[in-house]
């Protein structure tokens, strides 16, 4: 296995394997850029079914933080990081401190935050050994959930707007893939606008209580492709726009939460042809990342959150630059956001 001849390695500064074997952590850091500062990103914690697997996920993971940090005009760069092992069963305080001390390691390169496996609970154990934290409640934003749903509705709001003439949600349907904290948050102020929601998730408990708070209308996963809807809200896992889902998807917008919902870029210029429009899944779930750049002894919810609402504004912008250039929605927020974060290659004034 080798990093650099990854499909995925996209001049990434540096990757970190990181193991210690007293508390049973495997684990990898990659630091894709730091030209606007440090690389802050979550720390995920699955069940790889190998550590090809979990190299893929990590690289691919840690890009998106770099484009999405300089979407949102932050100071940082972009990083993460992914322990290999079950969430539920693999937890403990000696594996997060022993995270800690990796993230210490790298003396302020990579900012570790919570993400898909990793509480707010567990970052703070790390912060026992490591000041390079952030999300924990000490610094005032904790959980990054609330903030990255409603990054995410009100980004939706933008695609509904742009692609569907809307400025209002009532009597669209939504269908909502994956009902953690994220996906249940926007359940919640979709429902609150008059959406009606179609959702799926794996948890039983979690389907039910959307089915009873929010009077959704349940789907097995399988289903949730083919739902006739205005809006597809992925809020899972990643690549879950490719070959086969594109031949019964009939939404006209897609706009959710999930990393990397593209299974390869190719599929954005497929939705492009379509007419489906796609919110670019690292500018639309940037709320997280935005709440916890305000936190600190004077972090302040309301002006977090309104900054947190330009999303909204951001994506529209997107959206004009792609259909003024004619390409697809991701490839115009690419290069924005490279705009932003590459440095110019240095002059060479060698004679020749």
């Amino acid at each position: 296995m080798s990093v650099f001849s990854s499909p995925d390695f996209d001049n990434h500064e540096q990757v970190v394997f990181c193991h210690d074997a007293a508390s049973g952590l495997k684990a990898i850091i990659a630091i894709h850029n730091t030209n606007r500062g440090p690389s802050l990103g979550g720390c995920r914690m699955w069940p790889y079914a190998s550590e090809a697997e979990a190299v893929t996920d990590v690289l691919r993971l840690s890009r998106g933080m770099t484009y999405k940090s300089a979407l949102a005009k932050l100071p940082y760069g972009g990083g993460k990081s992914v322990i290999i092992g079950d969430p539920r069963l693999d937890k403990s305080p000696a594996l997060f401190r022993a995270m800690g001390r990796a993230v210490q390691r790298l003396a302020g390169r990579y900012i570790v935050a919570e993400d898909v496996g990793i509480s707010v609970p567990d970052v703070e154990i790390m912060e026992r050994e490591t000041r390079h934290v952030a999300g924990t409640t000490a610094g005032g934003a904790g959980d990054p959930s609330p903030a990255t749903a409603y990054g995410v509705y009100m980004g939706l709001r933008a695609a509904v707007r742009h692609k569907l003439g809307r400025d209002k949600l009532d009597g669209l349907t939504v269908a909502v893939q994956g009902l953690g904290h994220v996906g249940t948050y926007l359940c919640k102020h979709l429902a609150e606008a008059g959406a009606r929601l179609v959702v799926t998730d794996i948890n039983e408990a979690a389907v039910q209580t959307a089915v009873t708070e929010f009077d959704a209308e349940r789907v097995t996963p399988d289903e949730i492709y083919a739902a006739g809807c205005d809006v597809f809200a992925p809020c899972a896992l990643g690549a879950v726009i490719n070959d086969d889902t594109l031949q019964v998807l009939k939404a006209k917008v897609v706009a959710g939460s999930a990393n990397n919902q593209l299974h390869e870029p190719r599929h954005g210029e497929i939705l492009r042809q379509r007419g489906v429009l796609y919110a670019p899944d690292y500018v639309i779930n940037a709320g997280g990342v935005i709440d916890i750049s305000h936190e600190g002894r004077d972090y302040d919810k309301d002006r977090a959150f309104a900054h947190v609402a330009e999303i909204h504004d951001t994506l529209l912008e997107i959206f004009r630059r792609a259909e003024a250039e004619g390409i697809a929605t991701g490839e115009a927020a690419d290069r924005i956001a490279e705009e932003r974060f590459r440095r110019p290659e240095p002059h060479n004034s060698a004679a020749a």
